[in-house]
């Protein structure tokens, strides 16, 4: 009787998502394994296939790693964010629209689903500004003043391109680059692309596929796990340094999203097999659910 009764525990949660809209992160750490990219392309197609309009965001840090490595280049972040020089934009260019994009394209197509690989170029979805130089707290505690290069700060988005992927029936793919005003090509922290393609598009869901089993009150212990939180909560985790590296764009992508009107982010381990499935089709989950005032939120799924 476990297959049935799982099945009927999720029947609420299909009723209340068809014809919602989901922005789902895939780190592009989860690219790294054909199998595991396989994995996540699969569930994004039972999505697809369960009458929700899917929008995958992917990032390639790992793999853009590999490429400036491979051409000698430095790699160096601040507080979890690249620095890019005019070379390893290039790189991003190749890595992030080439190869990663054309991956996941070819894995969804591979579970039958028809899938379009977009950049945040391409018509003018993402509008950005180089990001100016400014002062930030590393992870070690200390003011530093920063150059990031060639990094965007989104300053608008036009979802027209993706609407128009989204009304044709196909799985539009985005990668992290945007362009500002003079069509000069940036690139931009995918967990930010996704919180503003989120808000853009109205998505009932932000869902970050990260390669942790969620929001950690202690980042060493994964049994420190929240299974549900609110701003107030991050705010707090956030004063007292919970948060290093590349947590702390996905938390400022989290906040961008629900103050922007997103009502639940999602962040679960994108390498556990089903875990997304999990996480919006039974009442367990198994990830972290963020909302914006945990009293003000009823429970899902909505009626």
């Amino acid at each position: 009787m476990e297959r049935p009764l799982l099945l009927l525990e999720a029947v609420p949660y299909l009723r209340a998502y068809s014809n919602q809209r989901f922005v789902v992160k895939l780190g592009g750490e989860l690219l790294l394994d054909p199998a595991q990219r396989d994995r996540v392309a699969r569930d994004l197609a039972v999505l697809h296939r369960l009458n929700i309009g899917v929008v995958a965001v992917h990032g390639g840090g790992p793999q853009l790693d590999a490429m400036t490595s491979k051409l000698g280049l430095e790699i160096e972040r601040v507080a979890g964010r690249r620095v890019t020089s005019e070379d390893v934009l290039e790189a991003a260019k190749m890595v992030f629209r080439g190869q990663l994009s054309l991956d996941l394209v070819s894995s969804l197509i591979r579970h039958g689903e028809k899938a379009v690989g977009l950049s945040g170029v391409d018509g003018s979805l993402i509008q950005a500004v180089r990001r100016p130089a400014a002062l930030v707290t590393n992870d070690q505690g200390d003011e530093v003043r920063v150059d990031y290069g060639e990094v965007g700060d989104v300053v608008g988005v036009d979802p027209t391109v993706v609407e128009a992927v989204l009304a044709s029936g196909a799985l539009p793919v985005v990668s992290p680059l945007a362009a500002d005003a003079d069509g000069r090509v940036l690139n931009v922290n995918a967990d930010t692309v996704a919180a503003h393609l989120a808000v853009a598009l109205k998505a009932e869901k932000l869902i970050l596929l990260t390669r942790t089993p969620g929001i950690l009150r202690d980042a060493g212990d994964p049994g420190s796990l929240l299974h549900w939180t609110d701003l107030a909560e991050l705010t707090e985790l956030a004063g007292s340094s919970a948060f290093h590296g590349g947590m702390r764009p996905k938390v400022a992508a989290i906040s961008e999203a629900l103050r922007g009107g997103v009502p639940r982010v999602h962040v679960i381990d994108g390498r556990r097999d089903g875990a997304l499935l999990e996480e919006i089709f039974t009442t367990e989950g198994c990830g972290t659910l963020v909302v914006s005032e945990a009293a003000d939120t009823p429970a899902e799924p909505l009626p």
